[in-house]
């Protein structure tokens, strides 16, 4: 079986080791990126159309940060959705529909 090297496996990224940990400026322009590319482009093409380069271990450490705080979803076909929408929410909370 065709083992991938270790930098294209995306399935396994909590078990290696983080290399680099992202500063806020290069987690907000990753999120401005999502949000203007929103069901374009794949996770590769969006790290591509960042205004400035970064290792892709820290773009992938960023969006699995983006993904466990509700930010962004990534479909079955590797697409990245914004899914964040803070007005929604502050009229569900004022109709008393959301619990927490």
């Amino acid at each position: 079986m065709f083992k991938y090297p270790s930098y294209i496996n995306r399935y396994n990224m909590e078990a290696k080791e983080i290399l680099r940990y992202p500063r806020l400026d290069t987690v907000l322009m990753v999120e401005e990126t999502a949000r203007e590319n929103s069901g374009e482009c794949g996770k590769y093409q969006l790290w591509n159309k960042l205004p400035k380069k970064m290792m892709y271990q820290t773009f992938t450490v960023i969006l699995d940060y983006l993904v466990k705080g509700g930010k962004i979803l990534i479909t079955k076909d590797e697409k990245v959705l914004w899914i964040w929408n803070p007005a929604l929410i502050r009229r569900l909370q004022n109709e008393n529909l959301i619990v927490r």
